[in-house]
């Protein structure tokens, strides 16, 4: 089965892992501390990952480029954006007047995911790994693996 791993960059980092059929696999927030701690990191992930067919990476940087890097050293295509982009296409307007606010609606977007998905119910969910969740969710509509957001997780 492929899957795609979507990741809110930083050294805390989200991640998401969603399969073909659209629905989430897996995710997590991971504190790498370093920059030189994430490079080995997203080797031995991605490595763990044999069935990678989509990365896709919210935010720039130097952080961007180790995953972009690695994944490249795989055959895994890549896609960038930033927050606004996925925001635009899966929150209104008035959930994203303010960074804080776009972060609270994210992560009612994400438990709603997560529930769709009969993935494992969060005992505390970190923005940076609900956030993860709607970046591999905009990404999985985008690269065709759903055609429409599944009615039940429409409001």
């Amino acid at each position: 089965m492929r899957s795609l791993l979507a990741v809110d960059l930083g050294l805390r980092t989200g991640l998401a892992l969603f399969g073909s059929e659209g629905r989430l696999l897996w995710y997590r927030s991971q504190n790498f501390g370093s920059a030189t701690r994430l490079r080995r990191a997203v080797h031995g992930l991605l490595h763990t990952l044999p069935d990678l067919a989509w990365l896709i990476l919210e935010g720039g940087g130097n952080l961007a480029e180790i995953w972009t890097r690695e994944a490249e050293r795989k055959g895994i295509p890549v896609r960038r954006l930033a927050a606004e982009r996925w925001r635009q296409e899966l929150l209104y307007a008035r959930e994203q007047r303010n960074g804080a606010q776009a972060k609270q609606h994210a992560a009612e977007l994400a438990r709603r995911i997560i529930k769709w998905s009969a993935a494992p119910r969060p005992t505390s969910l970190r923005h940076d790994a609900a956030e993860a969740i709607a970046i591999g969710f905009w990404g999985v509509l985008h690269v065709g693996w759903l055609e429409q957001i599944p009615e039940e997780l429409r409001r």
